[in-house]
């Protein structure tokens, strides 16, 4: 029998952390597939896309933080919808660079209002004051968990 103390989920902060994204995902997810029929990987590229402009697949992996299966995917279904255009990446010539079209263009700027909307609502129960400090906090969590070795 160990010493240690039994693992407390409610009182574990990557469980917290967890649960809290899965349920702010999920609500989301909900309203952009009735919306808008876009799944959260897609529009979490289209976000990036829309706010970076064109960028390769590598790049959408790391400013996504999903893994590059999951990334390939979002970008065939866009692309299927004709949402993105793949563009010749003058840096490297076995890369490609993604960039919203037009049609893509015009969705991101329809949904845009919306997420603010459920951002301004889920956000809605902390003070101006807390969610800086919200923010700041899982910034430097994420630093944090960059700095662990072999991640």
């Amino acid at each position: 029998m160990s010493d240690e103390p039994p693992l407390n989920l409610s009182a574990f902060l990557p469980y917290q952390l967890s649960i809290t994204s899965n349920a702010v995902s999920g609500v989301i997810a909900r309203e952009y597939q009735a919306r808008f029929g876009l799944k959260i990987p897609e529009w979490r590229i289209m976000a990036v896309l829309g706010e970076r402009g064109e960028l390769t697949q590598r790049d959408l992996v790391a400013a996504t933080r999903m893994d590059k299966v999951t990334v390939n995917r979002a970008v065939k279904a866009m692309a299927d919808r004709g949402l993105i255009d793949r563009l010749p990446d003058m840096r490297d010539g076995r890369s490609h660079g993604l960039a919203l079209n037009l049609a893509g263009d015009a969705l991101y700027r329809e949904i845009v209002p919306a997420a603010l909307a459920m951002d301004a609502r889920l956000s809605g129960v902390l003070s101006a004051e807390e969610k800086i400090l919200l923010s700041t906090l899982l910034h430097r969590m994420r630093q944090a968990a960059d700095a662990v070795p072999g991640k």
